[in-house]
């Protein structure tokens, strides 16, 4: 289970970023956390997948995450709805 601090440093992570883009690869999560092993990031992030703060969104070959609602994306889809 995630820690509070975790999840508000993915929050943060992820408001610093949010004039340039919407949506990250996981690696780009593994680097905000770099003493951890990916697997630990990815229970970070499916606890925040979880609890509705985040969404994931997957091309097929791909997978990438953001804020829940957040981009063009989950507007033009009413995923935020």
């Amino acid at each position: 289970m995630a820690t509070e601090e975790e999840k508000a440093k993915i929050v943060e992570f992820l408001n610093d970023k949010a004039g340039s883009k919407s949506k990250f690869y996981f690696q780009d999560f593994c680097k905000v956390f770099e003493d951890k092993k990916p697997r630990e990031v990815k229970k970070i992030l499916t606890d925040l997948v979880n609890d509705g703060t985040m969404e994931y969104w997957s091309s097929g070959s791909t997978t990438m995450y953001g804020l829940k609602g957040a981009g063009k994306q989950g507007h033009a889809e009413g995923e935020d709805q």
